[in-house]
């Protein structure tokens, strides 16, 4: 069994740990294999200096769906029962939004922020899934319906948290699939792994709105408010002590958003579609935000969104001063 990570971490030097995802386990068709599959679709903290692994949360035992847990893990001290506590908070692909505790890994929160129907919850005493007939539908080859799809809730692009608000700020996809495992390949040395026994096929709430742009409390899952897109935004988040939340969208708008209401209070158009992490920096006493506008990757190449029809590729870079003029 083959296990990667393909997001970047997040490190605390106040407890010197490191935070990382962990993907999925190969073969993708769970039918070649058995057990949990362990670290597999994990959350882990390990020392930088050693290496060695201080503490794991799995998120999707025995994962048949492609849910990557490698969403870029955040530290963040957040109010728990009333009280700060260091926590890892994680918007992971399966669709529930998971909390840590930084230091030893205690599950502190597990909800759903998006459609999900393969779980009915996360059992708090133990930290698993309540696995529903879909989940184990899927393992026995039958057809199912899944929500999420193989994109997740929400996918590589991180999310941001303001300590100002205490919401996170989440682009998320509303997108399901029809599932079926079928009888599993033998695997032979070399070859690839993935694909071919599954058959995956997208399905929608609504084809008019794939996706949202929503501020959650990273303690019960629920939005606050929720902002649809046509296209679910591949952008990542960024959240200003202004209370601006800037996010690209995929076909080409540049955003910034009230991170109370959610309401639009800007939006520039780039030539391409915006799949990039929105960046903030300053020069000489002067704050400025950047983020490169160019179309790709799976969703925009492989799933035929009429919405991308007319956008354009290419690769430019843009910046805006956040200042007074």
């Amino acid at each position: 069994m083959l296990f990667r990570s393909w997001v970047t971490g997040s490190y605390d030097p106040e407890l010197d740990l490191v935070y990382w995802g962990i993907g999925n386990p190969a073969p993708w068709n769970p039918r070649g294999r058995v057990g949990d599959n362990l670290y597999t679709n994990s959350i882990w903290a390990i020392k930088p200096k050693t290496g060695e692994r201080v503490w794991y949360y799995q998120t999707s035992p025995n994962d048949p769906f492609d849910f990557d847990a490698v969403q870029t893990p955040m530290v963040a001290t957040i109010k728990v029962e009333g009280k700060p506590r260091k926590v890892v908070m994680q918007a992971n692909r399966n669709g529930f939004l998971y909390v840590l505790d930084a230091k030893d890994g205690k599950l502190l929160a597990g909800n759903a922020y998006g459609k999900v129907n393969w779980a009915d919850g996360i059992d708090m005493a133990t930290g698993r899934p309540k696995f529903t007939d879909v989940y184990h539908g899927a393992h026995e080859g039958r057809l199912v319906t899944v929500w999420p799809s193989l994109s997740g809730v929400t996918n590589w692009f991180h999310m941001a948290y303001s300590p100002r608000t205490n919401h996170l700020y989440i682009n998320t996809i509303d997108i399901g699939m029809t599932y079926q495992a079928e009888d599993p390949p033998k695997l032979t040395p070399g070859a690839p792994s993935g694909g071919g026994s599954v058959k995956r096929t997208a399905v929608y709430n609504d084809p008019k709105v794939r996706g949202y742009l929503k501020a959650v409390d990273p303690m019960t899952g629920k939005s606050k408010w929720e902002v649809p897109y046509a296209s679910p935004n591949w952008s990542s988040t960024l959240v200003t002590a202004s209370n601006l939340v800037f996010t690209g969208v995929m076909t080409g708008e540049f955003q910034a958003l009230d991170a109370d209401t959610g309401k639009v209070l800007w939006s520039f158009k780039t030539p391409s579609g915006i799949l990039a992490q929105p960046v903030t920096w300053e020069r000489n006493g002067k704050q400025y935000v950047t983020v490169l506008s160019g179309l790709g990757a799976l969703y925009a190449e492989r799933l035929g969104d009429p919405n991308l029809a007319n956008t354009l590729p290419g690769v430019s870079l843009w910046t805006f001063g956040l200042f007074d003029k």
